[in-house]
């Protein structure tokens, strides 16, 4: 049965279920800061040809034991890496090099636009990272929200078909939290489809749930207990779909759209310790 537009606002605008999220953009942005003082590392490191393709890359203390892409949501069309350095602080205290990424926002661009800057992300990683001193070969990546989908892309990737030096398994595993594996219900969310400007045809080219994973790489999930309806549903579909290669759903029942990436970077949680765990640490 079609819905109208105010059940997929309900559904799909976490803005709406949390109306002091610009709190949480504050308290993030406070922490990155923080982070980025205190952390060794190197800002703004260009991987692609758009002023916005930009890293920053946090090395551990000493020897590394994993490099993980972390790719920041905001819907395709807001926030920043900078925002979101926190994350990076409790993993390099255990040994892994870290990566956040920029991409160009829409609606400047479209969503198939930074699918392929994501992928040149993960491409130069691959080729750089051991220059950082991460361990060579595959990465693994984690994203949030938009980020999240965007990381389901990274695991849908025919890597050779991209450039034909690379190998058919570019990232080794991947963690998805609050992800949007099925971006049609966007297209009918007038609040966000405003400035991302979906089309059915785009919808086709950026909709992993309905892609099968390239290669036998892992994906890892989850989503807040007090998330919307439609972020549950979500995670049931690519959970669904996706099942060959589906692994752990980590739960976090306290958790909203926003306070999830708390609960990343937060060492004693679950689901930091499943990010772990899926680093093989």
């Amino acid at each position: 049965m079609k819905q109208d537009a105010a059940y997929y606002e309900n559904a799909y605008n976490p803005r709406l279920a949390v109306p002091d999220y610009l709190s949480h953009f504050e308290r993030w942005r406070k922490k990155a800061k923080d982070a980025r003082d205190a952390l060794p590392g190197y800002l703004d490191v260009p991987f692609g040809p758009h002023p916005m393709q930009k890293l920053d890359l946090f090395r551990p203390k000493g020897e590394s034991r994993a490099l993980l892409m972390f790719i920041h949501g905001g819907y395709w069309r807001a926030l920043d890496k900078a925002d979101h350095s926190f994350v990076a602080a409790p993993l390099v205290e255990r040994g892994v090099t870290v990566a956040l990424i920029n991409y160009a926002l829409c609606p400047a661009v479209h969503v198939q636009d930074i699918v392929l800057q994501v992928l040149q992300g993960c491409a130069w990683l691959y080729r750089n990272g051991n220059n950082f001193g991460a361990p060579p070969g595959p990465l693994f990546v984690a994203g949030h929200s938009a980020g999240g989908h965007l990381t389901a892309m990274t695991l849908a990737a025919q890597w050779p078909r991209f450039s034909p030096d690379l190998p058919k398994k570019v990232v080794r595993a991947g963690l998805s939290l609050s992800g949007v594996y099925d971006v049609e219900p966007i297209m009918h969310t007038p609040s966000i489809n405003v400035d991302v400007r979906y089309t059915l045809p785009e919808v086709e080219r950026v909709r992993p749930a309905f892609m099968p994973p390239a290669t036998d790489a892992p994906l890892y999930t989850a989503v807040g207990g007090k998330e919307q309806e439609g972020f549950h549903l979500q995670n049931q579909l690519i959970r669904e779909k996706w099942k060959s290669v589906a692994k752990d759903d980590f739960p976090c029942p306290e958790d909203s759209h926003f306070t999830i990436l708390d609960r990343f970077a937060d060492p004693g949680s679950a689901l930091f310790k499943g990010a772990l765990k899926m680093m093989g640490m």
